[in-house]
């Protein structure tokens, strides 16, 4: 998912110019950390404590020329009109976030008023046009059917959360300014593989054909996440 931010950020803006990029819901901060090895002034915003600490841990490990590019912020993302004025960042990330919150809407039109002329929001969520895939592909057929008609699942926290169509998620973005430009597929053929599971001889083959199939129909429409993005008006 990473190369695909970076080709819409590429496809965006000037090569090597410094991007203002919001984080919200950024988590330990590793895709912050990234976006400011990469010379972008990065604002994280994360509400739980503990995943606040453990990315100010990660940051002090840093040199200080980066460490200097982030600022992280204890705060929900619906209160970002709280903190920030309106068209203060080019790239506003939303990533494994709206999946938390009951009626998105509210949210993603915040995020979208944050974005100057032409930025870009960046979403990942769980793809609800798909919630039968993982049951059904261990074989738990009693859980596939569950799920054809619901946006409602478990995660592997343990937690009852929502997923999104894309469908809902495009008209959505056009009514708030930020009309879908481009979305892609996150793990299509790796959904199944266990936590911890060994990393595999031929990685690089794997990402090689999880990087085609997120970008191409049918397989993309089937994959457990979405990444999609659109761009302000």
């Amino acid at each position: 998912m990473a190369r695909q931010l970076d080709e819409q950020i590429a496809g965006r803006y000037p090569v090597g110019q410094r991007l203002r990029v919001l984080d919200v819901g950024m988590g330990q901060g590793t895709q912050a950390l990234r976006l400011a090895r990469a010379g972008h002034q990065v604002t994280g915003v994360e509400k739980d404590p503990t995943m606040l600490a453990a990315a100010r841990e990660a940051l002090a490990g840093e040199p200080e020329g980066i460490r200097e590019r982030v600022r992280l912020l204890q705060s929900d993302g619906r209160d970002t009109g709280v903190h920030f004025l309106p068209g203060s960042f080019d790239v506003v990330l939303c990533h494994g976030v709206l999946m938390y919150v009951e009626e998105p809407d509210a949210l993603l039109a915040g995020l979208a008023r944050m974005l100057a002329p032409g930025g870009l929001l960046s979403l990942l969520v769980r793809n609800a046009d798909a919630l039968a895939m993982r049951p059904g592909l261990s074989g738990d057929w009693a859980g596939a059917l569950d799920s054809f008609d619901t946006v409602a699942y478990r995660n592997r926290l343990g937690l009852d959360v929502r997923a999104d169509r894309l469908a809902a998620l495009t008209a959505t973005l056009a009514g708030i300014g930020a009309p879908l430009q481009a979305w892609y597929g996150v793990r299509v053929f790796t959904d199944t593989a266990v936590d911890g599971a060994e990393i595999p001889a031929d990685v690089e083959s794997l990402l090689a054909a999880e990087e085609r199939a997120g970008r191409t129909d049918p397989y993309r429409a089937v994959a457990a996440l979405l990444h999609l993005c659109g761009v302000r008006g």
